[in-house]
């Protein structure tokens, strides 16, 4: 059609303007690129300035023979050779952020450069088109720009219901110049013709808004049909500051691909809904119009800023707004932008930090998946799954032998604060390194300062490699803290999809319960239990089903989840931990008590338990751990009668020893996972009286002593044992004598 190609001139005037313009542009990414070279010498600087104590700091040893060394020298030589490992690592952790922070500085250099460039061009071209010579051209084609926004001209269902109650619906017609009568008579006739077949009719007006620069604007209802110049405008702009930039490219590869994206751009009739603003106060929008619009979908305020719509009430629109909300006032416009709340999922993500919009928040480069899932969508149906019965080792004994966690099952975590709750989770994460488990841990409420220290430790482990962390901090917005665990599950759901299985920890729903009863109160929503809204049962539940273990015909994946829940003062029978506990397939209880005697992890055998048992355990630890709850259940019973008496007979003595060192076995440091293995093998040592005769207090040496010698003189057992197969028969008795011998050379 010829308007299309009318359109099409004007963005290759567009480009010939750009052209003329390239001088100041140019010289606009060589002062960037200046700074660029400025990081890069500063980089280099401190590379310099490296090296030079590397080289001086430690003494060299010396090239003739050395003599035999003393214990004292020889302890010192150690830690000489202990400090110039240290400051090696050292070295290369302070190259490896040199190197990190001059491709971020770089990247954000280039960046910044193409968003003015863009906003600059976007200007220009805009007084350019305005000028008369431009315009009479634009202007040819008025006409079947006409017709062809009447083609597709329709009534959607809420027009259909607006008339059904006013009889009358508002069509607007809006130009840059004035137009022919004979023009907006034809359009208002056709518009008259569409209301008449449901028995409604048109307030028609016709308006005039130089700002369009050429073009029409038709709006009927709530709905616009905008083929103008600066619809079209707006549109370029927002795709040339979408196109990806190459971490090695130049400012002439920046410029060059502009032109590219203003050379490929189409005309086209853009069709989108339109409401306004009827308040705004603590980020709750009231809104207007939107007649056909979704729960959960998104809006474009604006002053830019995106929302999603929360409520939907008969006369007005409740709508939470992501961003900063003191830029959006009463009245201001709004827009339908298409499509339900998402955010991106894939590989890309694996190792970065995003806020619950898929947005970076750790410094580096810009995240560019293909594909996106919206944040709210079904859990898996009943046929679609299967039953839990592979395990997911958190290399916690504590854990694996007493509360197993499989591969598609809910596992809360619970317990008062500091506690060892997230650290649990973490030791978890770091535990699945090198099983191909991708982790999604959720920060919900958490502090900035604790978010950057969890990824340091996961990066110091080497962990962060094969995990994403969503963070929404205490000073996010209430919106963004509700919206992070379900953008974290979306996040796991492409794994769980794409036939993988993968590991999500929610840290901590608590937070997430008091962020949505925040902005429910500010949705005037009625208060239930507790003070919170009625449906935060739902809540949490349709979040948690979301985690399962596919079917083989489904795919096989599986979304392992770990919520987490804070009590208060220990009391589990709280509405939150109540909702969660039922929703989930048992719970990890910490007790403080326990915390405080030094047990870490400190759970409490009574109040903890796995509806899927043994299913998650291998063959082995089945086999070791049977009897180990029941033991440790009447050892906590007789331990808390016995503080009040202390003449004791020699079973129950003997009952509170074993179940004192199997406690203290159980305790693990930080940070250090443990094989299924050697769970296996030092949880079998002390429970058949192997360490009868160690005190509780030295069960971490008699432990260590333990895995060393059976690694050195025992590597078939140990090869065994990794298979996971039942302890039976000639396996059992070659055990048995392994660790005789053991206690009777130790």
């Amino acid at each position: 059609m010829e308007f299309l190609y009318a359109l099409i001139n004007f963005l290759i005037l567009g480009a010939i303007v750009y052209l003329l313009l390239g001088k100041s542009i140019r010289k606009m990414f060589s002062d960037r690129r200046d700074r660029i070279n400025a990081e890069l010498d500063r980089a280099e600087a401190l590379e310099r300035s490296l090296e030079a104590p590397a080289e001086t700091a430690l003494p060299e040893t010396a090239e003739a023979e050395p003599a035999p060394l003393s214990p004292a020298e020889a302890e010192a030589e150690a830690r000489i050779g202990q400090i110039r490992e240290r400051t090696e690592a050292k070295k290369e952790r302070m190259l490896a952020e040199a190197e990190r922070m001059r491709a971020a500085a770089r990247f954000e250099t280039l960046h910044s450069a193409r968003q003015r460039a863009v906003t600059e061009l976007i200007a220009r071209l805009r007084t350019y088109l305005s000028e008369a010579p431009r315009v009479s051209r634009l202007r040819a084609n008025e006409e079947n720009i006409a017709l062809s926004i009447l083609k597709r001209l329709r009534l959607t269902p809420g027009d259909m219901c607006y008339l059904m109650r006013h009889d009358v619906l508002y069509v607007t017609l809006t130009s840059a110049f004035p137009l022919p009568e004979e023009l907006t008579d034809r359009i208002g006739k056709r518009a008259e013709e569409l209301l008449g077949k449901v028995g409604g009719k048109p307030s028609y007006w016709v308006r005039t808004d130089p700002e369009l620069i050429g073009g029409l604007r038709l709006r009927i209802g709530d709905t616009v049909y905008d083929c103008t110049v600066e619809n079209r405008l707006y549109h370029l702009e927002k795709d040339l500051l979408k196109l990806p930039i190459d971490k090695e490219a130049e400012p002439e590869d920046i410029a060059r691909d502009i032109l590219a994206g203003i050379s490929e751009a189409e005309p086209k009739i853009d069709e989108f809904q339109l409401g306004r603003v009827i308040s705004v106060s603590d980020g709750i929008c009231r809104l207007d119009g939107l007649a056909d619009i979704m729960y959960g979908e998104v809006v474009e305020f604006q002053s830019g800023e995106r929302g999603m719509i929360l409520d939907i009430e008969p006369e007005n629109i409740g709508c939470v707004v992501f961003g900063k909300y003191e830029h959006i006032e009463s009245m201001d416009r709004v827009r339908r932008v298409g499509r339900i709340a998402s955010v991106p999922v894939g590989e890309e993500l694996l190792g970065r930090v995003v806020d619950p919009l898929g947005h970076p928040i750790d410094g580096k480069d810009r995240i560019r998946t293909k594909e996106r899932r919206p944040i709210e969508f079904p859990a898996p149906p009943i046929p679609d799954r299967q039953s839990v019965s592979v395990p997911l080792h958190t290399g916690l004994k504590a854990v694996d032998a007493l509360v197993p966690i499989g591969r598609g099952q809910r596992e809360l975590i619970i317990g008062d604060r500091q506690s060892g709750k997230s650290a649990l989770a973490i030791d978890a994460i770091i535990n699945q390194r090198g099983k191909n488990v991708p982790c999604i841990y959720v920060a919900i409420g958490q502090k900035d300062s604790t978010v950057a220290e969890i990824r340091a430790r996961l990066e110091k482990y080497g962990a962060m490699e094969y995990t994403t962390i969503v963070s929404a901090p205490a000073s996010s917005s209430a919106s963004m803290q509700y919206i992070a665990p379900f953008a974290g599950a979306a996040m796991s759901e492409y794994f769980m999809y794409s036939g993988r299985d993968c590991l999500i920890v929610y840290d901590d729903l608590s937070k997430h319960a008091v962020a949505y009863r925040e902005l429910s109160l500010l949705l005037h929503r009625p208060s239930g239990r507790e003070a919170y809204p009625g449906d935060v049962f739902y809540l949490h539940s349709r979040l948690l089903e979301r985690a399962a273990r596919l079917s083989p015909e489904a795919g096989g994946g599986s979304v392992t989840a770990l919520p987490i829940i804070e009590t208060q003062a220990g009391d589990i029978s709280a509405y939150i931990p109540t909702n969660v506990i039922s929703i989930t397939d048992g719970q990890i209880f910490l007790e403080t008590d326990l915390f405080n005697e030094g047990q870490r992890p400190a759970v409490n055998v009574g109040l903890s338990v796995s509806r899927v048992g043994s299913a998650a355990q291998t063959k082995l630890m089945k086999s070791i751990s049977g009897r180990l709850r029941m033991d440790l259940a009447q050892y906590r019973e007789l331990a808390s009668f016995a503080q009040f008496d202390s003449d004791l007979d020699d079973s129950t003595r003997a009952v509170l020893d074993r179940g004192k060192r199997m406690m203290y076995a159980l305790r693990q440091r930080r940070f250090e996972p443990m094989p299924d293995s050697r769970q296996a093998l030092i949880i079998y040592a002390v429970a058949e009286g192997y360490a009868a005769d160690v005190a509780p207090e030295d069960i971490e040496e008699f432990e260590r002593e333990l895995f060393r010698t059976f690694d050195a003189e025992h590597p078939d057992i140990m090869a065994e044992l990794e298979k996971g197969a039942k302890l039976e028969g000639g396996l059992e008795a070659r055990l048995g004598e392994a660790l005789r011998k053991f206690k009777e050379a130790s």
